[in-house]
């Protein structure tokens, strides 16, 4: 998974959409290009048994880090070793959260020079849950709930346009997630067909590739100049 992805509906929404009380006081905004240590929404249980719906930055911290340099290299935590990671795996085991997300991007390279940006996105508008865990961080005065989103080979057309996609949770794993007491290793199987098969590839303009850009212009589909095959593509 590359480092951008849209997550644009209002703490209302969310809170409705995930059954969760609205903990965000206000600081949720419209992103259609959120980019590492942004703050976005993130769905977690409270200590008194509740989802709560709140804010974290994109970017993990583990407790023991000596200083928060070292997040934006932390948003993605691979599912075949985020168990057995020093850095992640006491809150995969204690601390899984949901991100609320609209659609993800990815860059591909052209065979004729250049980059084709997509966005993976549900064709009916839906909302995506990625699967994600967080941590609390803090040095002196600074305190900051952080997160990553798991990651796992892409299947089906996504493999396409690039070899990893976050770890997807349909609705009726959600609460399975995030309970501490369940097993998390089995909610890290691939999506099912149905959920691989709702999603749409569409191609999107350049704009996404600076972080300064924002706007739903962001997702709106763009002609492709050139057909590209999965042999043509070069990863990254």
């Amino acid at each position: 998974m590359c480092g951008r992805y849209a997550t644009t509906r209002g703490s209302g929404e969310l809170s409705a959409l995930f059954e969760s009380s609205d903990d965000t006081d206000g600081r949720v905004r419209p992103d259609h290009n959120v980019a590492p240590t942004d703050p976005v929404p993130l769905v977690r249980m409270t200590a008194e048994g509740h989802r709560s719906l709140c804010v974290g930055r994109w970017g993990f911290l583990p407790h023991w880090s000596r200083s928060a340099a070292g997040a934006a290299r932390m948003i993605n935590a691979r599912a075949e070793t985020v168990a057995s990671s020093r850095a992640y795996a006491r809150a995969f085991a204690r601390r899984r959260c949901l991100v609320p997300a609209d659609g993800w991007y990815e860059w591909v390279r052209l065979p004729e020079g250049g980059r084709q940006a997509y966005y993976m996105t549900p064709a009916d508008g839906s909302v995506l849950a990625l699967a994600g865990i967080w941590s609390v961080w803090e040095s002196g005065a600074d305190s900051r709930l952080t997160f990553s989103v798991l990651t796992t080979a892409a299947l089906g057309e996504l493999a396409e346009v690039h070899d990893r996609m976050p770890v997807l949770l349909p609705p009726g794993q959600w609460s399975s997630w995030l309970a501490s007491s369940d097993e998390p290793e089995r909610l890290l199987a691939p999506p099912s067909a149905d959920l691989l098969a709702g999603l749409e590839i569409r191609p999107v303009g350049p704009a996404v590739g600076d972080v300064r850009n924002d706007g739903p212009g962001l997702t709106a589909r763009v002609p492709v100049a050139s057909t590209i095959t999965p042999q043509e593509l070069t990863l990254f």
